[in-house]
């Protein structure tokens, strides 16, 4: 069966959502000017300083401000009208949409176990993965202190867990493929994506969780130094089949995320929420870029695309009052 090149299914999906977000005219790019502030997941923050980086150059005269700290900052700070976009990197949640958020999903990525490479047990661990069952035991049921209970074997080597600390997206969705919520992951908690992912690499019995763009290198697209990806045992067979193994590099799971292989959660839509629906023409100008011609950064910025369908919905609901 023939396949469908990727290049060609990015320009399908652009030609596809430019029907409804016309390219501006020169006139108007010259015109078109302001401030466009944007806080909130880490998740989020490589792609939205990519969409920044491009969309001024179409736009020079609109200024962007893009700070990082946590889903649960960007919430507030949108919410509060300290930003025109908070970043948000999990479900949005009735008593925010109550408050006034809209939230309109901009990409896809996941989130990751992670451990350290100098771990004694690493080699076994790659060949078997782990089960869903045996992150509980890790990070909710603290029944594993040592690898043993988790291998089912009288090995006493330690597990340092560590989660994170600051309200976020990452947390709340790593919880969420356990079957609990953020409060209920236990471990050392540190702030942060760049600071969990830290916290593994220089720790021999680390285990921590990363969005995808912290836990591999923006240029080689292999796992950052230091730290190897655990691969999950999705069948729970004991063993990564050929099938589950899409961790070498960051392409493989982006693609294995796209097709649906690896699950949701961890895997998840992006966010960008504002309140109310947005009415500077800066800030309306940008979300209708991103909806449009900003897909086309998607994925080489380590991230996976949204339907066309999910996608034109979110710019007819910029419109709609």
């Amino acid at each position: 069966m023939a396949t469908r090149s990727p290049l060609k299914g990015v320009i399908a999906l652009l030609g596809a959502l430019l029907v409804f977000a016309p390219a501006a005219l020169p006139s108007q790019e010259k015109a078109l000017s302001g401030n466009v502030t944007l806080s909130g997941a880490w998740a989020l923050y490589p792609m939205a300083l990519k969409w920044g980086e491009e969309f001024q150059k179409a736009y020079p005269k609109v200024r962007i401000d893009i700070q990082a700290g946590g889903a649960g900052k960007g919430i507030a700070d949108a919410l509060a009208g300290v930003v025109d976009f908070g970043m948000v990197s999990r479900g949005i949640q009735p008593v925010e949409t109550e408050r006034g958020a809209v939230a309109f999903a901009v990409c896809k990525d996941a989130v990751v176990p992670t451990m350290n490479e100098k771990n004694v047990l690493l080699g076994p661990i790659l060949k078997t993965g782990l089960r869903q069952r045996d992150f509980v035991k890790i990070w909710v049921t603290e029944a594993a202190k040592t690898w043993g209970p988790v291998l089912g074997t009288a090995d006493s080597s330690p597990i340092h867990v560590y989660t994170r600390s600051d309200a976020c997206g990452a947390a709340e969705t790593w919880a969420q493929y356990l079957g609990k919520k953020q409060e209920d992951l236990q471990g050392v908690g540190v702030y942060g994506d760049p600071g969990l992912a830290e916290a593994v690499r220089r720790d021999p019995f680390g285990v921590g969780f990363n969005n995808v763009n912290y836990a591999y290198d923006p240029k080689t697209k292999k796992p950052v130094q230091g730290i190897v990806i655990i691969p999950i045992d999705l069948d729970g067979n004991g063993r990564v089949d050929a099938a589950e193994s899409f961790y070498a590099t960051r392409d493989d799971l982006t693609q294995a995320i796209a097709r649906g292989i690896f699950p949701s959660p961890p895997a998840r839509d992006l966010y960008l929420v504002t309140k109310g629906r947005p009415e500077k023409p800066a800030v309306v100008a940008f979300l209708k870029w991103v909806l449009s011609e900003g897909q086309g950064y998607v994925p080489e910025t380590g991230y996976i695309a949204l339907s066309a369908e999910k996608l034109a919905d979110g710019l007819k609901r910029i419109e709609a009052r």
